[in-house]
């Protein structure tokens, strides 16, 4: 455990979101061992501003310039200094004073200051898949690089974290990433022309952010999974198999090369992989609720249906096919999903869009950051001028 004198120093970015709020309580819960250094926010300055004055960082950084002055006259009377702008979040990362990053930021805006953390050598707790389905050869190879460790916080990728503890010198055989199957689970392509917004917000297991639910609706989410689990634990597509379990208790398991299997279980609480990333290698005890066998009888499995959620089969073509291409399903979906949240495409028109740019986008087999984004910005604009022309 670490001491009064050598607490583990902590940035959070993304602090207002599903992730970030709940790492808030687990340092909290845990002031014995972690002391947060700064807070990064898109631009929901009240709850900056109150989690600012729980746990008294020594920056915020609020990314909407235009909530500055609101929050720079809240916490500035605590002397906690106030930035504004998404380049001082690549910027603050960099303090000396930071032993960890997690990385709790939607989508490619994670990228750079991900990139930035590592390079000044702070070891990272991610919850940003995205850094690693744009940029994971990159990304690893800098880790590599720099000595940094990066600690899985989805809980998929924690539970093969976990499994692996204690056996990473025996090779992985396969993984077996579990999915709840979301919202629509066993609904056909007929159901889903007509699926409303709210109707896709209504995730059956787990509390997240917009984003990340519709991403589950579709899948989508558990294809970027695959691309990540790619990068984090070194495996060819092969290896990586993906299963639907609506109860959400096995979030993940590893099978070996002798046939056995290994499972990490537990109630859905995303606390509990936040608090594993960020206080590895120990265990820290808890007060989350304890599953009971008695309460679940039954747990069951069955194959994800690829033709009818497409997104899944799209992540697997675009890991398969290597360069570039995760990060132009990434750029793709961000957009298309942005468009559905306000109405103006449909549910399946997401993967529509994603397939489109993907087969037109400009390929590049070996990029270069610069390449990502330029990828990034030509994607877009693709999926925009797509979405733009079924209005």
């Amino acid at each position: 455990m670490y001491t009064d004198s050598n607490k583990r120093h902590i940035a959070i970015l993304g602090s207002t979101g599903s992730i970030g709020t709940q790492a808030i309580d687990v340092v909290r819960a845990h002031p014995d061992q972690f002391v947060v250094e700064v807070l990064t926010a898109n631009a929901n300055a009240e709850l900056l501003i109150q989690q600012a004055e729980l746990v008294r960082p020594n920056v915020v950084v609020i990314c909407d310039e235009s909530r500055y002055e609101q929050v720079f006259a809240a916490l500035d009377p605590l002397d906690i200094k106030v930035y504004a702008g998404a380049a001082s979040v690549a910027s603050v990362v960099q303090m000396d004073s930071i032993d960890m990053v997690l990385t709790a930021m939607v989508g490619y805006a994670g990228l750079l200051p991900t990139i930035r953390a590592i390079e000044a050598g702070k070891h990272i707790a991610l919850a940003n898949k995205e850094t690693l389905v744009v940029a994971g050869e990159l990304i690893t190879r800098l880790a590599a690089e720099k000595g940094v460790n990066i600690y899985p916080v989805d809980s998929e990728h924690s539970a093969i974290f976990q499994c692996l503890v204690g056996e990473f010198h025996n090779p992985i055989e396969k993984i077996v990433l579990t999915a709840s199957g979301g919202p629509f689970r066993g609904k056909d392509r007929a159901f889903l022309e007509t699926v409303t917004k709210a109707q896709a917000l209504k995730h059956p297991n787990w509390s997240m952010g917009a984003k990340i639910t519709i991403d589950s609706a579709t899948l989508m989410n558990k294809g970027l999974e695959v691309i990540e689990a790619k990068w984090l634990f070194g495996l060819t597509p092969e290896q990586i198999e993906v299963i639907v379990h609506p109860q959400s208790i096995i979030h993940s398991l590893v099978q070996f090369e002798d046939g056995s299997l290994k499972a990490q279980m537990g109630l859905p609480d995303m606390r509990l992989p936040i608090q594993f990333a960020l206080g590895y290698p120990n265990r820290l005890k808890s007060d989350f609720p304890r599953f009971d066998f008695r309460q679940f009888p039954s747990l069951t499995f069955e194959q994800p249906d690829l033709e009818t959620f497409r997104n899944l089969q799209l992540a697997f073509d675009a890991l398969r096919q290597g360069g570039n291409a995760p990060c132009i399903i990434n750029a793709a979906n961000e957009v298309a999903v942005d468009a559905f949240l306000h109405e103006r495409l449909s549910f399946l028109g997401i993967s529509d869009v994603i397939a489109e740019c993907l087969a037109t986008a400009t390929f590049v087999a070996a990029p270069t950051y610069d390449d990502y984004v330029s990828t990034d910005t030509e994607t877009r604009r693709l999926a925009s001028e797509r979405i733009k022309s079924l209005v």
